[in-house]
């Protein structure tokens, strides 16, 4: 079924339309995104863009100005992506069907996607249209780019400048499938026991390849109602996609193996290989285990043949690489490609323990076939490995099943290579049988039969009878095979376990297949290796030519010479640019543009309220981080010595033992020329050695937990080793590492950086030991070798030492003191530390902020660590004379890290002293369910909410809007429509996510302004200007004169006449107080304190108005003050606040007179403003910039100021509000002029 896509330039949006049903895109107001995940996500990403999506009948929209942008329609959309601050909608644009498992499932391969913009017009990228031309030149991934986005791999060609021309090229590489008729991403065994052909809510994310493109869209149609969801399946608009290899076979009737089912129509042999998202890569950039359980080049391969008679085989094996943490070096000689295991067996086991059982938990008994060799050193260390944690995996462990011994993991080794050395070639790669025939007959196969299902009597006539699937047979177990690569070997070796199968299948139904059958088994899985191969290490695979043929030709051999030397350029040059680009499509890449974000109201008020209630599903913890450097100089035998004193040092505040201990070396070897182009772990794993034994046996004197080996690196003679306790190490994941060369211009690793980084729960935390350039006067090179190691040193998925919340720097740094040798010495006898750290040239580089920007040292309470003679306490006392300096240095960054301890110990045997470190760090840990729970709460309450909220029906997503304060404490921002100090908005109390009941909205009254005067006796100055940001020397408050009327009967008292707003065409408001025109006699004072008003100056003043303004001394008035008064008016009053005072006073008001404008009345504008703290009469005073001499009667006003508030009469509204709590504004003048 064929989709089209319409776009309408003005405004921009786009429609992906089916036959009746349409997906709109339209463009969504920017929001500043921030995590909610607590303080280890703290990264705030400005300006995501954001989408808004509309799922709604075709019929219903209006598309006259919409114009196709596909001729030919495109097949469905893999999701959206945002790439250059821009989002792009994918969408198949070509594709193939390969592939028939049964009928009615097909199998689509992707030839073509196209990415359309939601936002901006192609004609902003100045590129041409990507051709399937350029397309097909590009797809064996032969370019690289040093861009981490690996974009614009030949700047020559203008068509590879579209944003998304990296992720356009892998995915129409031929080796993503997808379906509309079932779920590709699940096995038939799942499908069947499920009891749904295809349910996008079951897709197995493991092997959903656009999931990070997919979700947003998956996440709008989970918020649809159950009809609307089926509309939205029934469209086919979605499209799950897999990333592997599928192809069907047809096998004729002559041809097919089960003669006794009698049939005329042909046979389906289907190869399904499913390659995991989990752990993507390539070759040398995905090796190993990672924390989550999760492997490289993790492949389910599922065999399927299907007979028209209905019966059908399935039968599924899996690869993966050895589940253990181990990483191996690219280079151009074979013998460079070093295998290094990169974290203790201890660290290991629980990783290790979590892949078996999720194998165990979807597939049943789990067969290891290992066919590493038993004589290549590094595969006899992943081997020796391997086994021990099958030994001591709990599957491993018998289980009693009835009165019978159950092992749930089981292994086998073969030694492919050793094998097939013989005369008989890969041939005897058919020995495996023997090894696995009883397994195999035990785990069995998936067999399923159609059933006719019987319509009922009473539709006997009108509905045909149907086809449905019974289970028969289910298997019951699985093989998974590695070799190295899990590549060549594996790829022969699972043929002839699929084979295995088969037979057994036939064996059962005693039949036979004839060499026909075979030949096209053996074509498709030889293909099916070529394919994984391509993906995995960018040529096909070894050893095809015996699979496709049984036997291994001299082009065959030729070939794979071949290929062995294309992989060795692709391993090398491209491999990287390749592995950014798999990165950027399943959104790991760190760095890169945020997710897309639906526009949804609703949700963005639910992240809100989980970012500010983020303490309600998270928790912090405090843990110890130990880090001492030291400078071995080369000197082996230091490891045979007491480490004690470094390493188990007498910590007077800290109370228990670390959970961390990070261990910095240099010079762990001697820095020789023929050492420094290379690195030799024997010295290391010596001093691994060393300071495990030494820090258990402190663990062992305090009764705590042992520590167990994390990881470890080095380079050349800088070596970083961390251990931790053995009970935070589930706490602990993707742990990585990382080396940067900073000698000899990056070529040698003489000088440079090791760093290991790690998430312990939701903290990030990086450690980095380095030594930088040496020489006395060579700070700017140090400087330029902290630069380089900060900015070139680089994890997995582009991320860098800056991206964590937790940065711990240890090394020999090689700063020196800018003093005179005799001076230095001198200073240091005197213990006067202070003039020398002064000098320090770190110090004064950092100062300078020329040099680790924002990280903090420590006080130095401890002499200079360099240079000493080895074994004494004596400095340098060679002709060299060096200049005693602080080179060995720890620093910090992180608002989560508190420094304990900072100090050195007395270890002789080397020309430095050790120097250490204690922190405590606080991380945090958060509950996703707990937070997911929360998070589905707030969004039904608000949905619900915002449905039953009274007003108009019509809702607009303006009204929606969470309408969220910015601050605390001050109201939400206004808009065209919505006014807050106007709003008679619904007041929700916040719930708790334990509650459960619902909650009944509370109506407030419209807001109202709170401030009240400072003392009695004053009034807002009504000369100030109406707008409250104007420049202007007129005091906020004015003193009013008292004045004493007679009671006489039927009389009443005056009010003075408030000034009109200005307008168009209006004189500013005059400096005094008009009273109406009356024919009763005015009223005398009695005493006149009242304040002159000072004039406005001529500087602010209209040239029209100027000579109009002529000044009056104040008129009498009423002896209570005019206030702002808190009255339960509606609305449409909220600017008539001190005419209700002067009506409570009995004042005759001029009603025919608009009121006086809000701002002009409480003297404060309205912006958000904070309510935080009641006003003083201190903090009430002539504006700022005000001369005394402005102000005649200023000491008056002084003294009323000063003066003790029980003066003021008892029913004074600020007297009230003091009473009560009430808390105004404290806004000075000078803050509203």
């Amino acid at each position: 079924m064929s989709l089209r896509v319409l776009l309408c330039e003005s405004p921009r949006s786009l429609v992906l339309a089916s036959e009746h049903y349409a997906l709109v895109f339209r463009g969504g107001p920017s929001n500043l995104l921030a995590s909610v995940d607590g303080a280890s996500d703290a990264l705030h990403y400005p300006s995501a863009l954001r989408c808004v999506v509309q799922f709604s009948m075709l019929k219903s929209l209006d598309l006259s100005a919409y114009r196709s942008v596909q001729a030919s329609g495109v097949l469905g959309t893999l999701g959206l992506i945002n790439v250059d601050s821009d989002v792009f909608l994918c969408v198949i644009s070509a594709a193939t069907r390969v592939a028939t498992v049964r009928p009615e499932e097909h199998v689509q391969k992707i030839l073509s996607v196209d990415f359309c913009s939601s936002f901006a017009p192609a004609i902003r990228y100045n590129y041409p249209k990507l051709t399937e031309r350029r397309l097909s030149e590009q797809r064996d991934y032969d370019s690289t780019d040093a861009n981490p986005y690996n974009r614009g791999s030949d700047s020559r060609e203008t068509g590879l400048n579209h944003p998304c021309f990296e992720l356009k090229k892998i995915l129409s590489g031929g080796t993503f499938y997808y379906s509309v008729n079932f779920d590709l991403t699940n096995r038939l065994q799942d499908r069947l026991s499920e009891g749904s052909a295809f349910d996008i809510d079951s897709l197995d994310k493991d092997f959903l390849w656009n999931a990070y493109m997919i979700d947003p869209l998956i996440e709008f149609r989970s918020k649809l109602s159950a009809e609307e969801k089926s509309l939205l399946d029934e469209s086919r608009i979605l499209t799950s996609a897999i990333r592997g290899f599928v192809v069907t076979t047809t096998i004729s009737a002559a041809s097919s193996p089960l003669k006794s089912l009698r049939s005329n129509q042909p046979s389906n042999l289907t190869v399904i290989s499913r390659l995991s998202c989990r752990r993507a890569g390539t070759r040398f950039n995905s090796r190993g285990i990672d924390d989550d359980g999760f492997v490289a080049n993790f492949v389910e391969s599922e065999t399927v043949l299907w007979h028209p008679s209905g019966l059908c085989f399935s039968y599924a094996q899996v690869r993966g690489s050895i589940p253990i943490f181990w990483e191996q070096t690219t280079g151009l000689l074979p013998n460079q490609q070093k295998i290094q295991i990169i974290r203790s067996p201890e660290a290991t086991q629980p990783a290790f323990d979590r892949h078996f059982e999720r194998l165990e938990l979807s597939y049943g008994t789990v067969h290891v076939l290992n066919l590493m060799s038993a004589h290549k050193p590094g595969e006899v260390e992943l081997t020796t490995r391997y086994q021990y944690h099958i030994q001591r995996s709990p599957l491993n462990q018998a289980l009693d099943m009835d009165n019978t011994s159950e092992h749930r993991l089981l292994q086998s080794q073969f030694d492919f290579h050793a094998e097939t050395k013989g005369s008989g070639g890969y041939e005897a790669a058919s020995l495996v049988r023997r090894l696995i025939q009883d397994r195999a007959d035990s785990f069995a196969y998936l067999l399923c039969g159609a059933v006719e299902r019987q319509p009922t009597p009473a539709h006997q006539l009108q509905e045909p009878s149907q086809q449905e699937s019974t289970v028969i047979l289910e298997q019951e177990g699985v093989f998974r095979t590695n070799c190295l690569d899990c590549l060549d070997r594996t790829n022969l070796i699972q043929t002839i376990i699929s084979q295995m199968a088969i037979e057994l299948f036939l064996n059962h139904h005693s039949e036979r297949a004839t060499a026909d059958f075979w030949m096209r088994h053996s074509t498709i899985w030889a293909d099916n290796g070529d394919a994984l191969s391509k993906i995995y290490a960018g040529t096909g695979a070894l050893k095809s030519s015996f699979t496709r043929h049984g036997k291994m030709s001299l082009a065959g051999a030729i070939a794979d010479a071949r290929k062995s030397a294309t992989r060795l350029y692709i391993n090398n040059f491209a491999d990287q640019g390749r592995q950014n680009t798999v990165d950027i499509l399943l959104g790991r890449l760190v760095g890169q543009s945020l997710p897309v974000h639906l526009y949804d109201p609703i949700n963005d008020y639910v992240t809100s309220e989980l970012r500010a209630r983020n303490h309600e599903f998270s928790t912090t913890e405090a843990i110890y981080i130990w880090a001492g450097t030291f400078n071995l100089n080369g000197k082996e035998g230091g490891a045979r010595e007491d480490l004690s004193p470094w390493l188990h040092p007498q910590l007077t505040k800290q109370k228990r033992n670390p959970e961390i201990v990070a261990v910095g070396f240099q010079e762990i070897v001697e820095l020789s020329p023929q050492q420094i182009m290379s690195t030799d772990p024997v010295r290391r794993q010596l001093w691994e050695e060393a300071v495990r034994r030494t820090i258990n046996r402190w663990a062992k004197d305090s009764e705590q937990d042992d520590y167990v080996l994390l990881r470890s690196g080095q380079l050349v003679g800088a070596a970083l080793i961390v251990f931790v306790k053995s009970s935070a190490l589930k706490m602990i994941k993707n742990v990585e590492g990382s080396v940067k060369k900073t000698g000899m211009s990056g070529m040698a690793g003489n000088k440079g950086a090791v760093a290991i980084r790690m998430d312990y729960a939701n903290t990030r935390i990086c450690l980095v030991t380095a030594h930088l350039a040496a020489g006395f006067a060579n700070y700017e090179e140090r400087n330029r070798d902290y630069r380089t190691i900060s900015h070139g040193l680089r994890f997995q998925r582009n991320r860098s030492i800056d991206d964590h919340d937790t940065i711990i720097w240890l090394g020999d740094f090689n700063y020196r003191i800018g003093l005179s040798d005799d001076k230095v010495r001198r200073l240091i006898q005197a213990h006067d530390l202070g003039t020398l750290y002064q000098n320090d040239q770190l110090n004064l580089q950092m100062i300078a902020g020329r040099v680790f920007p924002y990280y903090s040292e420590a006080q130095v309470t401890f002499a200079p660590t360099y240079k000493y003679d080895n074994g004494t306490d004596e400095y340098d006392s060679s002709e060299k004379a060096r200049i005693p300096a602080w080179c060995d240095r720890i620093l910090r960054k992180g608002n989560n890290l508190k420094q304990i301890e900072y100090t050195t110990a007395a270890l002789r045997f080397s020309d430095h002293r050790p120097v250490y470190a204690t922190f405590q760090c606080t991380v945090s840990r958060i509950d996703e369910q707990r937070k997911e729970a929360l998070s589905d709460f707030l969004y039904k309450q608000r949905k619900s909410a915002v449905t039953t909220s009274p007003g108009s029906s019509k809702k607009t997503d303006e009204d929606v809007v969470g309408y969220k304060s910015i601050a605390e404490g001050l109201p939400p921002a206004s808009s065209n429509r919505r006014k807050w100090w106007l709003d008679n908005s619904m007041d929700f109390k916040k719930p708790t996510v334990d509650e459960v009941d619902s909650l009944t909205p509370t109506v407030d009254l419209p807001v109202r302004s709170q401030v009240q005067p400072p003392q009695s006796k004053v009034a807002l100055n009504p000369a100030r200007p109406l707008n409250p940001f104007s420049p202007t020397r007129e005091p906020d408050w004015v003193m009013v004169a008292e004045a004493e009327e007679s009671e006489l009967p039927g009389r009443r008292s005056s009010a003075p006449r408030l000034p009109p707003c200005r307008g168009e065409g209006r004189r500013p408001a005059r400096s005094q107080l008009e009273y109406p025109e009356s024919p009763r006699a005015p009223l005398a004072p009695t005493s006149a304190r009242a304040l002159e008003i000072p004039a406005t100056p001529a500087s602010l003043l209209s040239p029209a108005v100027e000579p109009n303004l002529r000044r009056k001394p104040a008129p009498p008035v009423p002896r209570k003050p005019a206030v702002l008064s808190i009255s339960n008016a509606g609305p449409g009053h909220h600017g008539r606040h001190m005419l209700d005072a002067y009506s409570e006073q009995g004042a005759s008001i001029d009603s025919t007179r608009p009121p006086l404008p809000l701002c002009q009345q409480s003297g404060l504008s309205t912006t958000n403003t904070p309510i935080s703290q009641p006003i003083s009469p201190e903090n009430v005073a002539v504006s700022k910039g005000q001369q005394p001499s402005e102000a005649k009667p200023s000491s008056d006003l002084s003294s009323r100021m000063d003066g003790d508030r029980s003066d003021q009469p008892s029913d004074s509204l600020l007297d009230d509000a003091i009473e009560d709590g009430g808390m105004i504004p404290s806004l000075k003048p000078s803050q509203l002029g």
